[in-house]
């Protein structure tokens, strides 16, 4: 279904192409006696950003047409020919397509097709030779689309030295701000061992050591103690890292997240396969901060979580959308969401935060799988 519905998209954009190369070649025509002109300049760019759109060309693409050098004029140049012969494929197709129904409709009518009686040597003959046509039609519509794609790419797109540059530095950036995600994260473990669980374990020597001295009754109190520092102990652990992931996957390692959560918290997973680990443990800290910021901070009521996946032109994509109905106000540049940003950003993610003062909340995290 995935690939009918991309040759589908492949087909019009090629039938749009053969559409829009004469009319390119009208305005190359018209504009040449006034090619300084910086109003035909920015026409060839506004041209040039319309067919890099029909062949979805990626933002980086996009946004290098802003640049005034004159490369949408040479690219509208080079692609008259591409779409010429995207043109004449499409005709050909169209001419196949009649000559069929054309043969369909003679046999229905028991006449002679083109001096031929009906003969089931004759059907045999024009079907093979039909879907022989038809397939190199098709693959001229893949190979049309691929050289429109190239084109665009090579001649609009940025230049090699300055993508590799901002990788470079989007590479640095998202190193340091997993370093200091890793120290936030080791200095909120240990307030959380020296506030809670720590002073917990000394509550609980205490009063075995007074039980010691004569006060048996304190073993109840000391016993309940010795529970709830246990449940903390667990609290800590799933918070370092869960180990239901690994063994029961993103989604009972979420329900656990709504189990413990004071508020209510519906989830929704729907994952057609597993994604990889680095994708799956994202997914999942993201959820957790979401969910303790609207417990603690927001006065949410309602937390909503839902996980699925999307189909990008290349690769697959896990999303995450957290929604709560709290006062809202959250800042993506606080601490934790600030950290949760750095994760997603060193998967090549998109890290989103919507929450207008009264609410609702609304963290959203795209994870690319690879």
């Amino acid at each position: 279904m995935r690939l009918a519905v991309e040759g589908l998209r492949q087909l019009a954009a090629v039938t749009l192409g053969a559409v829009t190369a004469p009319a390119g070649l009208a305005f190359l025509l018209s504009a040449l006696p006034f090619l300084g002109n910086p109003n035909v300049a920015a026409a060839a760019r506004r041209l040039a950003r319309l067919e890099a759109r029909r062949l979805r060309l990626d933002v980086a693409t996009l946004d290098a047409l802003d640049a005034d050098d004159g490369r949408a004029l040479r690219y509208l140049a080079a692609r008259v020919p591409v779409g010429m012969l995207g043109g004449v494929v499409i005709l050909l197709i169209v001419f196949g397509a009649w000559q069929g129904g054309m043969l369909l409709w003679a046999w229905i009518r028991n006449e002679p097709f083109d001096g031929m009686a009906r003969s089931v040597p004759l059907a045999l003959y024009m079907g093979v030779f039909g879907i022989v046509l038809l397939f190199l039609a098709l693959t001229g519509v893949v190979g049309v689309h691929w050289m429109e794609r190239l084109l665009a790419m090579r001649m609009l797109g940025p230049d090699r030295t300055e993508v590799l540059e901002r990788r470079i530095t989007e590479l640095a950036e998202s190193r340091a701000g997993i370093v200091a995600a890793v120290d936030s994260e080791r200095r909120r473990i240990e307030r959380d061992l020296h506030d809670g669980l720590q002073q917990r374990l000394v509550a609980l020597s205490m009063l075995i050591g007074r039980s010691k001295r004569g006060r048996p009754e304190l073993l109840e109190q000391a016993h309940q103690e010795a529970q709830q520092a246990l449940a903390e102990l667990r609290e800590v652990a799933w918070r370092v890292y869960p180990s239901g992931l690994d063994s029961l996957g993103l989604g009972e390692a979420l329900a656990g997240v709504a189990e413990r959560s004071s508020v209510p918290v519906t989830v929704a997973c729907r994952l057609r396969r597993r994604p990889p680990m680095a994708v799956e443990t994202a997914a999942y800290f993201v959820v957790c901060e979401a969910v303790t910021n609207a417990a603690k901070h927001a006065g949410a009521t309602l937390i909503t979580v839902e996980v699925h996946e999307e189909d990008a032109e290349e690769t697959t994509a896990v999303v995450v959308r957290v929604r709560d109905d709290g006062s809202g106000g959250a800042s993506a540049a606080g601490g934790g969401l600030s950290g949760l940003a750095r994760r997603v950003a060193a998967l090549d993610g998109a890290f989103e935060v919507s929450s207008p003062a009264g609410g609702p909340t609304t963290i959203m995290a795209v994870l690319p799988c690879g």
